[in-house]
């Protein structure tokens, strides 16, 4: 079966949530289940960009990243789009046996018999600005489908006041998972301008808005991180 591959690069790090620092490759699959209003992979999302997707196989993606690594075992980050869509689990396969290990971020809308498989999970479902609902069901199976050894993780983005109660109602709902809050992209991609660079003075702003917010509400279980990618390269592809 092909999985429908939007890029794949590094090696580079990790630049947000649980995993943030950690060398990694990054394999983005295309194809998503959300139109999140403030999406910033629009070309891994958009049916208008499905041409530039290419099909692979599980081996073929697997040669790329050994090349990427140098033939190293390092983290393999599957992102997207919603990456819980695509056929991954000969790929968890191939790449485990050669020492590598997979992380994988999704919004919690599809649980996938493969999740059991992943060495890192990463739960995002998306906060009321978004502007897409949250399926609790949906949620409970992703979390059922992770295996006793996936490490899981919540991570909230937040960009307002409505999404910060949000976040907390949430953290009260799933206190067993490890939580981090990712202040929210201001920049918003468009499908004119997928890679539109952010205001990294705004970003800023708002990560000490919501740091203020965390810590003045004593609300110390929560882990507070910037998307340091964002940080570092604005909005640039491939890094």
């Amino acid at each position: 079966m092909s999985i429908a591959i939007s890029e794949i690069f590094g090696p580079t790090i990790q630049g947000e949530g649980a995993l943030v620092g950690v060398p990694t490759v990054f394999v983005r699959t295309g194809g998503c289940d959300f139109r999140c209003s403030w999406c910033d992979t629009l070309y891994a999302v958009e049916p208008r960009f499905k041409a530039d997707w290419t099909p692979m196989s599980a081996s073929a993606i697997m040669a790329e990243v050994k090349r990427l690594s140098g033939d190293q075992p390092l983290l393999v980050t599957l992102s997207g789009g919603n990456p819980a869509l695509q056929p991954l689990a000969d790929l968890l396969t191939l790449g485990q046996r050669q020492g590598y290990t997979f992380a994988i971020e999704t919004q919690g809308s599809k649980a996938q018999p493969w999740f059991a498989r992943l060495d890192h999970l990463t739960l995002s479902p998306k906060p009321p600005s978004a502007n897409m609902p949250f399926n609790a069901a949906r949620f409970a199976d992703c979390l059922a489908a992770a295996g006793p050894h996936t490490q899981l993780s919540l991570k909230l983005v937040i960009a307002d006041e409505v999404d910060y109660q949000w976040a907390r109602e949430m953290a009260a709902r799933y206190p067993q998972l490890p939580l981090t809050l990712q202040p929210c992209n201001p920049a918003p991609a468009t499908p004119e301008q997928p890679e539109l660079a952010t205001d990294l003075e705004d970003l800023n702003a708002r990560l000490r808005w919501l740091v203020d917010k965390v810590t003045r509400d004593r609300w110390f279980n929560a882990r507070v991180l910037p998307q340091l990618h964002v940080l570092i390269w604005n909005n640039e592809r491939g890094v």
